[in-house]
């Protein structure tokens, strides 16, 4: 596959690249493949443009080439370069973290909602549950400087993943991050607990795209025979942790929301919003109050 990159002008190789992932049926093929070519060049999209002209070295076809390679197999673009942004922050990926998504930023916009209503919190503790790459907890630190936050997860590797971007991003003074099953080692109180748990019903995960069921790990996918084991977990125990008035939010999968918010009430949490819903429309962030007694 090299030698369809080999000689080519960066414009041209971008157009050949574009034509292969489009023949191979890949969804936004033209943008995954600038994607790719500005990785290999380390140019974004103004020095594309600058640089059009200018000829691939065989080096950088070989990679390019590369990149196409396992681009058409069906690995994501983010798992091949090992980053993905998120809330306009980059973060490092490994193999037992999802790839961050737009639709989990609608869980950190309620966070924001929610805790900007209560100005008293001061400095607020923030929990997220099956942290990952750590890019909710992250993002949210982010936002509210005085901030400080846990992370949990059952994977070494992720912890590590996402100590590395705490790092990165300049954080890592505001966060740690323990090993445990969602909050079973956590003591309270925190104002704000969050969590994109594992939602997809075991049954389905078969059926999901190449690229999230070939390439996301299967821990942070399967939410047992109905999707819900997770959040029958970590709902009890996030409202043990919660101050008086704190705020638990989690993601949903399409047709979820309702039966969280039933799982969040036996919890003895007050429902007091309708879940925030992403771009496309499907109620995306579900939460619920711990209220004072």
């Amino acid at each position: 596959m090299s030698n369809s990159f080999s000689g080519q002008s960066l414009e041209s190789a971008r157009r050949v690249l574009a034509a292969q992932l489009r023949s191979g049926a890949i969804e936004e093929a033209e943008l995954d493949a600038r994607i790719l070519i500005g990785a290999v060049l380390r140019l974004d999209l103004t020095g594309l443009i600058a640089h059009a002209a200018r000829p691939l070295t065989d080096a950088e076809a070989i990679q390019l080439a590369q990149h196409a390679e396992r681009r058409l197999a069906g690995e994501p673009v983010a798992r091949i370069l090992g980053t993905r942004e998120f809330w306009g922050l980059p973060f490092l990926l490994s193999e037992a973290t999802l790839v961050p998504r737009p639709d989990t930023e609608t869980v950190v916009e309620l966070a924001l909602e929610m805790f900007r209503e209560r100005k008293e919190m001061q400095p607020p503790r923030i929990a997220d549950i099956g942290t990952g790459s750590g890019a909710i907890l992250l993002a949210l630190l982010h936002e509210i400087p005085d901030a400080f936050g846990v992370g949990t997860d059952l994977s070494l590797t992720a912890l590590g993943t996402a100590r590395h971007n705490a790092r990165a991003l300049g954080l890592a003074g505001r966060a740690s991050f323990v090993a445990c099953s969602y909050a079973s080692a956590l003591r309270g109180p925190f104002d704000l607990i969050v969590s994109n748990p594992p939602y997809i019903p075991s049954a389905e995960i078969p059926t999901l795209s190449i690229e999230v069921r070939e390439h996301d790990p299967h821990l942070a996918l399967d939410g047992g025979n109905d999707g819900y084991d997770a959040y029958r977990a970590l709902i009890p125990q996030a409202g043990e942790r919660l101050a008086p008035g704190g705020a638990l939010i989690v993601e949903a999968g399409q047709g979820q929301a309702g039966n969280i918010e039933t799982l969040m009430a036996a919890a003895g949490l007050k429902v007091d919003r309708p879940p925030k819903a992403d771009l496309a429309g499907i109620p995306r962030a579900v939460s619920a109050r711990k209220m004072p007694p």
